[in-house]
């Protein structure tokens, strides 16, 4: 059976000794890291806009049954900015179709890796509102989502998208432009 490059250190972990080895997959995976990330978020961010949009699990109306504007007025008071909440309850169906539009957006940028920055400070931005407001009343607050998508979004704020990208593909356009 052939071994390839593999070699064992002192302490006998193994180390590659070519682009083949595990220090050339180790680097790979190292860039890479970041994409299923941008797939989840982007994913889940472009579903549940559309969920909104279609009525899915909460209706984009002032009030009645599953609206938004019901779930504004049941969360008010526990949330950690009721004023918040009161400005996004002077137009409920306004505020649903923003987050809404917002999420799609913010999902569609950070998959397709447009301006991923932005798109992931989009993204961070709405699960910090969500979470001050929504979900702020969960407990444990490791039950409530709103926060860990926060924090998902925070790698892509700090790194972007720079592989696999339109960002990337930009970026070399214009090296390729500059002499």
């Amino acid at each position: 059976m052939a071994h390839g490059n593999l070699h064992r250190t002192r302490g006998g972990a193994a180390t590659g000794g070519g682009p083949g080895g595990l220090r050339g997959l180790k680097e790979t995976a190292g860039r890479y890291a970041l994409l299923p990330l941008r797939v989840f978020l982007g994913v889940t961010f472009v579903y549940a806009g559309f969920d909104k949009l279609t009525g899915g699990t909460t209706t984009l109306k002032a009030s009645g049954s599953g609206s938004i504007g019901e779930l504004m007025h049941s969360v008010r008071d526990s949330s950690a900015i009721p004023a918040l909440v009161d400005l996004a309850l002077k137009s409920p169906a306004g505020f649903g179709y923003a987050i809404a539009i917002g999420e799609i957006a913010a999902g569609i940028g950070i998959l397709v890796g447009l301006f991923g920055r932005l798109a992931a400070t989009g993204g961070a931005l709405i699960s910090l509102s969500l979470w001050l407001t929504v979900s702020w009343a969960t407990t444990p607050y490791y039950y409530g989502n709103d926060l860990a998508y926060l924090m998902a979004w925070l790698p892509l704020v700090l790194a972007g998208t720079p592989l696999l990208s339109a960002d990337a593909w930009l970026a070399s356009r214009r090296r390729l432009r500059t002499p």
